[in-house]
């Protein structure tokens, strides 16, 4: 396996407690990757469907439920799978959703212990999968502060539920991929103006570095160039608004800092592996929590 590992930029803002995506798919495209986020996988009519978490590959059966902690690696692939109708339900949530006094607190116990598993990536029991299966595919449909009270319930079940698995030999906890304050400030700065032209020496200054200098440090941390990183964060701004408003694929370009339409579609259909009028017919089963 070519071990080439992509920073996901996920479409969760700082103000948003969680996502649901609840597709039906007959591929999967997304390279390894990872991100700060915990992500909370369902698939379904998938058997054949190869994952990889960390360093544990392993050929998945018909139903799987997988919890993967903050920057452990982390793809599926289709591999032997000939299904055209995997059902995937993907929750993703900040690693501070439920901050470290909370989960201090006695009740929250065995769901902290889990967040601490979570670094290796947990395999539940089918019979787990099975038991909360409809309370996965029903947070696309909740409302209000109903989806958090509900996610905590089914995490609390998912702590206390029998025969988990470590997936992974190494935990994620042992890697360093963003404790820079230099990379916060990158990170931080263009999260603040990713709708404007940001220039190699404009970002440069904000960490103090020479433009080359810079450049062989966001290359090294993230594995992206500077403007490819710039570009992603564009792109996830991009795909919450082609989900989540009737903007034209013009003005949703335009809002996110492309200069040209044209220029907008060849970056995202190379991000995106579809054209934005795509990518907006197949995620019409996400939900955002403010």
């Amino acid at each position: 396996m070519n071990k080439t590992f992509h920073r996901e930029i996920t479409p969760l803002a700082p103000e948003d407690s969680f996502l649901v995506f609840d597709r039906v798919k007959d591929d999967f495209d997304f390279p390894i990757h990872f991100h700060p986020e915990y992500e909370l996988n369902f698939i379904s009519n998938g058997k054949g469907v190869r994952r990889f978490v960390g360093d544990s590959i392993e050929e998945i059966d018909e139903v799987e439920l997988v919890l993967v902690g903050p920057n452990i690696e982390h793809c599926w692939e289709l591999h032997k799978c000939t299904s055209k109708s995997i059902n995937e339900v993907t929750i993703q949530f900040h690693n501070d959703l439920f901050d470290d006094k909370m989960l201090s607190r006695r009740i929250f116990k065995p769901i902290k212990d889990m967040f601490d598993r979570s670094s290796y990536g947990i395999l539940f029991s089918k019979k787990t999968a099975f038991d909360v299966k409809d309370r996965i595919k029903a947070l696309a449909k909740i409302d209000s502060i109903d989806y958090l009270m509900e996610l905590m319930s089914i995490l609390q079940d998912l702590a206390n539920s029998r025969n988990q698995r470590l997936l992974s030999t190494y935990s994620s906890q042992n890697k360093v991929f963003e404790n820079s304050d230099k990379i916060k400030k990158v990170y931080e700065y263009i999260q603040e103006n990713f709708n404007k032209k940001i220039t190699l020496n404009e970002i440069s200054n904000i960490v103090s570095m020479s433009p080359v200098s810079f450049n062989r440090f966001i290359k090294k941390r993230t594995g992206k160039t500077f403007v490819d990183y710039t570009n992603d964060t564009r792109i996830s701004y991009a795909t919450r608004w082609l989900i989540e408003t009737d903007l034209s694929i013009s003005e949703i370009s335009f809002k996110c800092g492309f200069n040209n339409i044209a220029n907008f579609n060849r970056v995202f259909k190379k991000s995106k592996n579809s054209t934005p009028s795509e990518f907006r017919e197949k995620f019409e089963g996400i939900k955002r929590v403010l």
